[in-house]
Formats: C-alpha cells, sequence, structure tokens
C-alpha cells in the first residue's frame, strides 16, 4: 500500500476519533443539564393519594365514601398541575399569611380558613371577579358594608388585608353560630347562608357534604381542604421553593389621616415614598385623592430598607414551604 493510502486511511481515523470525542462531549453537557434539570424540576404528572381522612378546621372528615373522594381527587390534580396559580400562592402567602392568621386566631376562627382566602383570590389582594367581589376573601361590596367595611369610589376596603379579614372572620362565626360546623360553614361563604340554610332543610341533611348542590359550591369545600393538603406538604406534591423565592413582609410606618386629601400623588412625595409604592401598601386607596372623611385612616408607608433585596433577611412563614 502506497503512503499516500495509509496517510489517507490515518486521515479517515483520526477524523472518526475525534468526532466521537466530540458526540461524547456533547453528551456528556446535555447529560449535565438533564442532570441539572432534574434537581430543580420534579414530575408532577402521577395522580395522587387520596387520604382515608384529613381534619380540617378541628373536624374529621372522612373520604371512605367514593363522591368524597373523587371530589378531593379532582381538586387535588387540578391545583397540582395548575403551576403557575399555585406557585403564586405559595410565594403571596408568604407576605399575607402573617398579616391574615393572627387575626384569625385572635378572632376564634380556626386557622384553616387562610385556605379558604388562597382559594377565594390566589392571595392576590387587588382580586376582582366578575360577580363584583374584591379583595384577599372577594367580598360583594353589600356583604363588605354588612360587616363593618367602608365601600365607595375613594376607600374601598374589601382591599385591605386587615379590615377584609376582620369582616371575613364576623360573617365565618355568624355561620358557625348558625351550622356549628365548620365546612358548611365554609359552603356558606360560597353560596351564601340563606342558599344553605334552605338546602339543608329542603334535602332533610345536616352537612352541607350531602347536599346536592351547583357544581361551583360542590367543588368548593373540597379546593380549600386540597390547598391546605398541597401548602402543608408542597414537597410531597412535586413543588420545591427556595426562600427567596417567596415574597417577602414588607414592614410599615403607620401615619393617621383624619382630614381630606387633596393629592394622594402629593401627600406620597411629603412622606418619602411614590404614589405607587402608597397605593401598594394601601391597595384600599381607590382614588387620586380623599374627599369623604368618615373617621380616621391608618396609611402604611413602607420602610425603605425593606423594599430591597440586597438589605434585608429574607424569612419563610411556613418552614414547610421551602427546602433550604
Amino acid at each position: 500500500m502506497s503512503f499516500h493510502h495509509h496517510l489517507r486511511g490515518w486521515l479517515v481515523l483520526t477524523m472518526a476519533l475525534l468526532a466521537l470525542g466530540a458526540t461524547a462531549q456533547l453528551k456528556n453537557k446535555y447529560l449535565s443539564q438533564s442532570q441539572t434539570k432534574q434537581s430543580t424540576v420534579f414530575s408532577v404528572t402521577a395522580s395522587p393519594d387520596i387520604p382515608a381522612s384529613i381534619t380540617f378546621a378541628g373536624e374529621k372528615i372522612s373520604f371512605d365514601r367514593l363522591d368524597m373522594s373523587d371530589r378531593l381527587d379532582r381538586e387535588l390534580v387540578g391545583i397540582i398541575n395548575g403551576h403557575t396559580t399555585t406557585l403564586l400562592c405559595f410565594k403571596r402567602a408568604n407576605r399575607y399569611f402573617p398579616i391574615l392568621e393572627p387575626i384569625l386566631k385572635a378572632q376564634g376562627v380556626p386557622t384553616d380558613f387562610l385556605y379558604l382566602s388562597v382559594t377565594e383570590s390566589s392571595m392576590d389582594p387587588l382580586a376582582y371577579s366578575s360577580a363584583k367581589a374584591a379583595g384577599l376573601w372577594q367580598l360583594l361590596a353589600g356583604t363588605a358594608r354588612d360587616y363593618g367595611l367602608e365601600v365607595n369610589d375613594e376607600v374601598d376596603e374589601r382591599y385591605d388585608p386587615e379590615y377584609s379579614t376582620l369582616a371575613a372572620c364576623k360573617y365565618l362565626k355568624s355561620g358557625y353560630k348558625r351550622y356549628g360546623n365548620w365546612p358548611t360553614v365554609a359552603a356558606s361563604y360560597n353560596a351564601g347562608m340563606k342558599r344553605i340554610s334552605d338546602e339543608l332543610s329542603r334535602q332533610k341533611e345536616s352537612s352541607s357534604f350531602d347536599l346536592y348542590l351547583n357544581k361551583e359550591t360542590s367543588r368548593y369545600v373540597f379546593r380549600i381542604i386540597a390547598y391546605k393538603m398541597i401548602m402543608e406538604d408542597p414537597q410531597r406534591y412535586g413543588y420545591r421553593l427556595y426562600r427567596k423565592q417567596l415574597y417577602q413582609p414588607v414592614s410599615y410606618t403607620t401615619v393617621e389621616v383624619n382630614s381630606p386629601v387633596e393629592s394622594w400623588v402629593d401627600w406620597a412625595k411629603e412622606h418619602g415614598c411614590s404614589y405607587a409604592q402608597l397605593r401598594e401598601a394601601n391597595p384600599w386607596i381607590r382614588s387620586t385623592k380623599l374627599t369623604t372623611i368618615n373617621k380616621t385612616y391608618k396609611v402604611r408607608i413602607p420602610n425603605p430598607e425593606q423594599l430591597y433585596r440586597s438589605r434585608r433577611k429574607f424569612t419563610t412563614h411556613d418552614k414547610r414551604w421551602t427546602v433550604d
């Protein structure tokens, strides 16, 4: 064989070896990427197990009956796989649960009703529904006024996390006086007490779980329970979060206002914050001015140090939510 044949064979072999090396490097690169992805992204396509029972608001609920287990399964599957909304619920809850939970405890309402607020609004304080319900607890204007909130074009306390929680607690406690059963109280929050009372009487039942109701109300309490299960054990259901990924609580300085405000924009500047920051801290403000004074208003001014990630500590309201 000639020298040229040997040279050509050597070149072919060299090129083949180089190609194999490049392929191996490429494979290792993608394998590394795959391993990295596997360390942060978990499959949530498996069907969740349904427990034999669960305690909600201090009351044991059995899921032995087929219709009970099926209804819970439907809500678990939907929430687990609704990644965007469910992740935002965790993130927002870290900011708002520290406000809501102490109020529920002080008012004698079981803290499991935090998950009713999650179900209602996905923990968005500015949530507004097609039925014109507003805020974290999705209160209708009439209901809000009945329970002591101010609702008008300039002030809407349904958007205030503290005041709206107090109003919701009043409603829930009045429901418990009527039914003596917290799950039925939860159902009445969706359908209204009159509707639930009428159906309990008409269908001769004592619990909302045994009623034939419209689809929304039939699913409602199971959705609350599903959120409770997922948010009390997120990693079990495929959610992996770190402390710095949660929305952080913000501390405020409170200023009392008992006279008209011609311009909230100017007022904000005078108090060292922007109008946007003022509105975010006080979502109950619904106009650029305050002309009608019905009481003394407590206006929150965010503390500047709390508004920058580099200047603050990151906290977790519920240690079960994070892996660090």
